[in-house]
């Protein structure tokens, strides 16, 4: 049986998109922007980082550890369910932080 703590990693990784959402949402700096591109370079960002992460697993740099805050559901072997959030996360993050810069440039 999992504890109330094994999806905890999992819920802040969400709560912290969503949050990024908001401030997107507010500025309009990517998603409430263009739509399209923004799935598209995050899906690619995502894409390459976790063709990254399955190459690091099979040489053995890589591994998921053990954590109690884990929900324990795996997308492959080694590669925790929370990864591919985390990695929407930083993807995300990145490409709004680019678009705040080069908002703020062109003022």
């Amino acid at each position: 049986m999992q504890s109330a703590t094994s999806f905890l990693y999992l819920a802040v990784l969400i709560v912290s998109i969503l949050g990024l959402v908001g401030i997107d949402h507010k500025h309009k700096l990517a998603l409430f922007n263009n739509l399209r591109a923004t799935l598209a370079s995050v899906a690619i960002a995502v894409a390459v980082f976790l063709v990254w992460d399955v190459i690091g697993i099979s040489l053995g740099i890589f591994f998921r550890g053990n954590s109690p805050h884990l929900s324990g559901l795996l997308l492959g072997p080694e590669l925790p369910l929370e990864e591919l959030f985390f990695l929407i996360l930083l993807s995300y993050n990145t490409l709004l932080a680019y678009q705040f810069f080069a908002i703020r440039r062109k003022k």
